[in-house]
């Protein structure tokens, strides 16, 4: 092989290296409901309601609209309701996600929520190691305001112990009582809240990055053909 031909099949190998060294978030799991289905439209999960919730499916680009690319036509999200009543149930009532993180770490989850007017204004986020007991992360979401939809938000587990490479990872976002209210409060101010406020869901996902191991494989491959070309060479 010759000096130029090494040269490129080592310029071609730091190329690939740069990519998998930023260790770029792929998406794991994502629902965007356009199916009017729970089932995942990208890789595996399962999502249910849970503390009494119904739900439905409902447009995805009323009220501003989520962040689907899918548009006007098709565009679904995932729409709960009857919720507990105003002074019940605290951190019981919403969504619960369940994904395996077998072979991913650096956890991030974002998704995106229209509140009606009279649904909770505060959302807070739960994760689970075990599937079953869950523990508040982070400070409340608030709505400002009530038929609008709240895109993007987004949580970072990636320094979360436990929640990488576990089968078992799942996730809730529910409705809290607000801070010294003692009680659910209504998104739109002048509002009052109601069980029959409705909170949907749209392009609910969860992303990662490889495990350390299996970039550390891909690097020494790609060490692993430089040097046999230098041989050849």
């Amino acid at each position: 092989m010759s000096k130029s031909l090494v040269s490129l099949s080592l310029a071609a190998g730091l190329v690939l290296a740069a990519p998998i060294a930023a260790q770029a978030q792929i998406v794991v799991t994502q629902w965007n409901f356009n199916a009017s289905t729970t089932t995942p439209s990208v890789g595996a999960g399962a999502a249910s309601l849970v503390g009494g919730t119904t739900a439905t499916f409902a447009s995805g680009a009323a009220n501003g609209g989520s962040t689907d690319p899918q548009g006007t036509t098709g565009n679904f999200g995932w729409n709960l309701s009857t919720f507990p009543a105003a002074t019940a149930g605290n951190l019981s009532a919403g969504a619960q996600f369940a994904v395996s993180t077998l072979g991913q770490s650096g956890i991030v989850v974002s998704w995106d929520q229209r509140h009606s007017n009279t649904s909770s204004a505060v959302v807070q986020f739960q994760y689970s190691t075990n599937g079953t007991t869950f523990t508040n992360f982070g400070m409340p979401f608030i709505a400002s305001a009530g038929d609008t939809w709240f895109n993007n938000r987004t949580v970072d587990l990636s320094g979360v112990a436990g929640v990488s490479n576990n089968a078992s990872f799942a996730f809730r976002i529910v409705s809290s009582f607000a801070p010294a209210a003692g009680g659910y409060v209504a998104s739109t101010t002048g509002s009052s809240y109601a069980t029959t406020g409705t909170w949907r869901f749209d392009m609910v996902t969860v992303s990662a990055v490889p495990e350390p191991t299996t970039t550390a494989l891909l690097l020494a491959g790609l060490a692993a053909v430089g040097l046999l070309a230098r041989r050849r060479a």
